[in-house]
């Protein structure tokens, strides 16, 4: 790269390390919660106006309203019978991530699929900032393709680079070296 590199982990540079426990009673506490399928009481983890940030397809939720009205709801409509389950966290100071999986049954419509009535993986990865014993932002990534995928719809439209995994492609383009 040349020229001035970006400045890198400027959230995290300051973090407190003597908050790594409460942070992990936090999180440990409210993945329990959600797989109780609390709704109304997600509040005892999730300050009022926390931020909740998903990839493409799963939105922008700011505040617990938004939360429980435009992610919780729907999803427990699409999906019943849910069991989260990271499959590894980490904690520093007030900071924690995870990934895992979501395992259920596609009970509802489902952007725009009918139920079927599969038992479904849904992959995520969470990143947490907890302040004052609640979280204040959550930054979300969940796998939808993949969820699609097991529901019959390839929104890659046969283009997803499985392909090249499986053999069936072969780049053919041009590779550039930077010898500086």
């Amino acid at each position: 790269m040349k020229g001035t590199r970006p400045e890198q982990a400027v959230l995290t540079r300051d973090t407190d390390m003597s908050k790594t426990q409460e942070t992990k009673r936090v999180i440990e506490t409210m993945v329990d919660g959600l797989n109780d399928h609390t709704i109304d009481g997600i509040g005892a983890f999730f300050h009022e106006s926390f931020r909740w940030m998903g990839n493409a397809g799963c939105g922008q939720k700011t505040g617990l309203k938004a939360f429980q009205d435009n992610w919780q709801r729907p999803f427990q409509a699409a999906f019943s019978d849910k069991v989260c389950v990271d499959e590894a966290r980490l904690f520093m100071g007030e900071w924690a991530a995870a990934f895992g999986r979501q395992e259920a049954t596609h009970s509802g419509e489902f952007m725009g699929v009918a139920p079927s009535g599969k038992r479904i993986e849904i992959r995520y990865m969470d990143f947490w900032k907890v302040s004052e014993g609640k979280i204040e932002d959550n930054w979300v990534m969940v796998d939808f393709p993949h969820v699609l995928a097991q529901l019959g719809v390839d929104v890659f439209g046969g283009e997803g680079w499985e392909a090249f995994d499986r053999g069936e492609k072969h780049h053919q383009g041009r590779r550039t070296h930077d010898a500086s």
